[in-house]
């Protein structure tokens, strides 16, 4: 029988409750295919670029601890946000790169990670086919923020959807216990799309009055809208809850967060966006002179994996699989998708795209999911994203804790 050759896989960008799910995907499908050995980057591509790698077997040994690592939030393998260069011959990068699958018998790399992810197996695959080389590329869908576009959701969505819808529902519950008029502002992570934010919706039901209103980045942000809204729900209703976006702009263009003096820029000159939720409770505040608190769920979205989606955890695992099936079968420069077959029952499957027209490009919120007046999600935003959250994730505990898995640093 041939070799196979050994695989790498590496995790790229932001964490969410269920990657590891999908680099357990990755390691069962290596394993039941045969492949020699499986590697793994330590940091992504930059870290393997500074010889940062190990054989993942070393470390996950049985079935027990592949279902300890779908469980463990966060990446396992660390991550990066480093962007390669444009594909150049000679490049060192390259170069260092694809001399090290040589030398190692890498035939397909596995990268696990959102848009800049996507962008880097795109730029390998590039290279690769200059320079004639058969190593495969794969990119595995992940992100909290479900702005990949082609498929129809994202691995890590559905568990970040379920902690913000619960996080609502218990701010509504908080939001009543004093009898004072009184504004709760959430702040949830989307730079320029709102999915997250409209996740929020899912907390309406018989039991939950939900958010009075939600705010996406998609439609621009109205402040005189919002004072008058709130003096007049508040004349029937004390106490409200506002979830919005941390990228809501303002109609010129400017982030809100930019009224209160934010505005530093990262390495790749986006602003840094932090503490819209707190700029809208300030003006409320001092233009209606009524009690405003703001909560920022910030980085814990990210990870709450006490609240994952069962449902999320398992087509986390069963997109890492496919794309070892699908170098197995010769794919390259592709990224796997969520297919969804149907709604009721809600059924998804797994296929590919070519990752040149994934990679840099960014999926918003429909218009048809956002009501006339821009403050609040419809009935087919719901539809859409209620099979996500269902399903709960059985927990390993010890002494009234969830466990994770642990490596070394990580």
């Amino acid at each position: 029988m041939n070799s196979l050759g050994n695989i790498i896989v590496g995790q790229s960008g932001g964490p969410t409750a269920v990657i590891n799910s999908s680099l357990a995907g990755v390691l069962s499908a290596g394993l039941k295919l045969g492949y020699d050995k499986i590697y793994a980057m330590q940091n992504g591509i930059e870290g393997l670029l500074k010889g940062n790698y190990f054989e993942l077997t070393d470390y996950i040994k049985s079935d027990s601890d592949i279902e300890l690592l779908q469980r463990t939030p966060s990446s396992y393998l660390g991550s990066c946000r480093f962007k390669l260069p444009e594909p150049v011959l000679g490049n060192e990068i390259y170069t260092a790169l694809f001399d090290f699958f040589k030398k190692e018998n890498i035939t397909a790399m596995f990268y696990i990670g959102g848009n800049d992810s996507m962008d880097t197996v795109n730029k390998l695959t590039t290279y690769a086919e200059m320079i004639d080389s058969t190593v495969k590329f794969i990119g595995v869908p992940k992100t909290i923020d479900n702005d990949l576009v082609v498929t129809d959701h994202t691995p890590g969505f559905g568990s970040a959807a379920k902690f913000v819808a619960t996080v609502t529902k218990e701010l509504v519950r908080d939001s009543l216990v004093y009898d004072l008029p009184c504004v709760t502002i959430i702040e949830i992570m989307g730079r320029d799309a709102g999915w997250l934010t409209g996740a929020s919706a899912l907390s309406k039901g018989d039991d939950c009055e939900g958010p009075d209103m939600v705010f996406l980045p998609e439609v621009p942000f109205d402040y005189e809208y919002v004072k008058n809204k709130v003096a007049e729900l508040q004349k029937t209703k004390k106490a409200l809850v506002i979830a919005l976006s941390e990228g809501i702009r303002l109609a010129d263009g400017r982030y809100v967060c930019e009224l209160g003096g934010a505005g530093a820029k990262d390495a790749f000159g986006h602003v840094m966006l932090s503490a819209a939720g707190q700029v809208v409770a300030n003006m409320l505040k001092k233009d209606l002179g009524i009690k405003t608190r703001a909560v920022e769920l910030n980085t814990l979205q990210r990870c709450a994996s006490h609240c994952a989606s069962l449902t999320d955890m398992r087509e986390a695992f069963n997109v890492g699989e496919a794309a070892v099936k699908a170098a197995y079968d010769g794919l390259t420069g592709k990224m796997v998708l969520l297919k969804r077959v149907s709604d009721i029952p809600y059924n998804c499957v797994t296929d590919t795209a070519d990752v040149k027209n994934i990679a840099n490009l960014a999926k918003e919120v429909k218009r048809s999911m956002i009501n006339e007046n821009n403050d609040h999600v419809t009935q087919e935003f719901i539809d859409y994203i209620q099979p996500l959250i269902m399903g709960e994730v059985s927990q390993f505990t010890v002494n009234g804790l969830p466990k994770h898995i642990k490596r070394g640093n990580n």
